[in-house]
């Protein structure tokens, strides 16, 4: 049987295989961080998401964080009773409840803030500042684009 060249795999070529790919390769060393730090990798994207915030609404938060309503409602419970968010009243709707980090919350997550940093600047070293704004231009836009609402018509 002669040699053939290989075949390319549809997987090699197909967008959302090689974010899921390319996302999983940059995570999982920075992921025994966030485990060494006493976090799973949930809580870690909790806390990380509302370092800079004033609060969020559970279900913005779940979208944010990439995880199921219920499941965070729950996670949000266990990080209240350890102490790093807590629920508060919204200011300008009464109905909803946020949930903001704390001050042993926002310490907690400051030191993982600056290691992720020092990590993304590790993986992306090979890159020009260009090539790094680009990117991050492209995903920004390509998470915007699949959150808007679908065009009726």
């Amino acid at each position: 049987m002669p040699n053939r060249p290989p075949q390319p795999r549809f997987i090699d070529d197909y967008l959302s295989y090689l974010l899921a790919r390319a996302s999983h390769a940059v995570y999982k060393e920075f992921e025994r961080k966030v485990n060494a730090a006493g976090f799973s990798s949930l809580q870690w994207r909790v806390l990380a998401t509302l370092a800079d915030t004033d609060g969020m609404a559970v279900g913005d938060l779940a979208r944010e964080v990439l995880a199921k309503q219920p499941t965070l409602t729950k996670l949000v419970q266990r990080m209240a009773e350890a102490g790093w968010v807590q629920r508060i009243g919204d200011a300008r709707d009464a109905r909803l409840t946020l949930v903001q980090a704390t001050p042993k919350g926002r310490r907690e997550v400051a030191r993982l803030m600056t290691a992720a940093k020092a990590h993304e600047a590790e993986v992306l070293a090979g890159f020009g500042a260009g090539e790094v704004a680009t990117l991050k231009a492209l995903l920004r836009g390509m998470i915007d684009r699949s959150e808007r609402p679908p065009r009726s018509g």
